[in-house]
């Protein structure tokens, strides 16, 4: 199996490839129509990106490409659409750089409130000031909010509560019980959140319900002053807002994103808020840490090696939660070959279609259960040809309930 590695990975995935047997080969370079090259001259079965974008042009020329790996957690710059419509799994590593942006996160809190960056750079300019740095507000007892409650936000809540900071969060996920559990105040909206917030901080998925999360309306309910932490997804915030904002109600901000940033690992980069005085901006290094590349560069393996051995990955992100099935057919027959085949010829036959099938072994490997969701039921006929058919112990039929019956 052939392994296309299209930004750099800790060197521990590439000697675990190398004793799994796997023929792989790295190349960081690779953007846009070098790993459109790349694709077509190494014809990888599996790719794996961090920042690098996959389009529909790079899967549909993939003639072996089976699997798609983000060696992190956001999936957004990956064609979702594009690789489901090719039967291509996509599959991330989740949790794994949880820490290392949480402390980014809070790196980028301290910096703002003390002003270290420019600190550091006064000094480096043979300027001393000590009377303008002093009036840092200092973090204890200011409250902190929270807008996801995943690994992330999970680690940054955390780390707050050893500051003394008061954290209120919202997540899609999150009442009032686990908010308890996680230490954290429960809010029921984001801009819930926004209003009790001296600081806010991001911690979402990019999807079609949080683009712009971070607007005009949630600023506003925000206190002069505030402080708004990105080091997520860029497109979580509305920068013309956010921009707004400081220039207007003393915002700062610390972001580690940006809409537009380059796909090159060096370059010139010119941005209205990566520039400004108020915004304390990082290189998208969120997950840059080497004990965080050490955990996704592991997680990315292990998905590389469940593909081959299943055929399936361990956190696929686009397949379906509920396919069209509305009828699950179930056979308990004895373990011979054929006798699921023979079953298939007879569901071809009534014209009905496969949505997902699993086939389980009873202790002792001589008996099995399969279980066949289907588009449609199964006629009368049908059936009664099902039972008939050498091996077959039972045969049923039973209506899959839709989510309104089941919620």
């Amino acid at each position: 199996m052939r392994v296309l590695l299209a930004d750099r990975l800790h060197p521990l995935a590439t000697q675990a490839l190398t004793d799994a047997g796997f023929d792989w080969k790295m190349d960081a370079s690779l953007a846009a129509d070098t790993l459109r090259e790349a694709i077509l001259d190494f014809n990888p079965h599996v790719l794996v990106v961090r920042s690098t974008r996959v389009t529909a042009d790079h899967v549909h020329i993939g003639g072996a490409l089976s699997l798609v790996v983000r060696a992190g957690a956001g999936v957004n710059t990956i064609d979702l659409a594009a690789c489901s419509d090719a039967g291509i799994f996509v599959g991330n590593c989740p949790g794994r750089n949880a820490v290392a942006v949480a402390e980014l996160t809070m790196g980028l809190m301290i910096a703002i409130d003390r002003q270290i960056a420019d600190n550091v750079q006064e000094l480096r300019e043979q300027r001393w000031d000590k009377k303008r740095f002093s009036k840092a507000d200092g973090l204890k007892g200011k409250t902190l909010g929270l807008l996801g409650m995943g690994r992330i936000g999970q680690a940054v809540a955390r780390r707050a509560k050893s500051f003394d900071l008061d954290v209120v969060a919202w997540s899609r996920s999150l009442t009032p019980e686990t908010a308890v559990a996680h230490g954290v105040r429960y809010a029921a909206t984001p801009t819930d959140v926004a209003a009790q917030a001296h600081i806010l901080s991001v911690h979402l998925a990019a999807t079609d319900e949080t683009r712009g999360m971070l607007n005009r309306e949630l600023f506003a309910a925000m206190p002069d002053g505030a402080v708004i932490l990105n080091t997520s997804r860029a497109e979580l915030i509305d920068e013309d807002a956010l921009l707004d904002a400081i220039d207007n109600r003393g915002f700062r901000a610390g972001l580690d994103v940006f809409v537009g940033e380059p796909q090159e690992k060096q370059c010139a980069f010119e941005h209205r808020l990566a520039q400004h005085p108020a915004v304390y901006g990082t290189h998208h290094i969120g997950a840059s840490t080497t004990q965080a590349q050490m955990a996704v560069a592991q997680a990315v393996v292990e998905s590389v090696i469940s593909f081959r051995q299943t055929g399936s990955v361990p956190h696929g992100v686009n397949l379906a939660q509920r396919g069209r099935a509305s009828h699950c057919l179930v056979l308990r027959h004895l373990d011979r070959v054929g006798v699921l085949a023979a079953v298939l010829d007879i569901v071809r036959a009534e014209g009905r279609n496969i949505q997902e099938m699993d086939n389980i072994l009873f202790q002792g490997g001589n008996a099995a259960c399969a279980r066949i969701q289907l588009d449609g039921s199964l006629g009368d006929e049908a059936m009664d040809t099902i039972r008939q058919r050498p091996h077959i112990l039972h045969a049923s039929v039973l209506a899959i309930p839709s989510d309104k019956e089941t919620s």
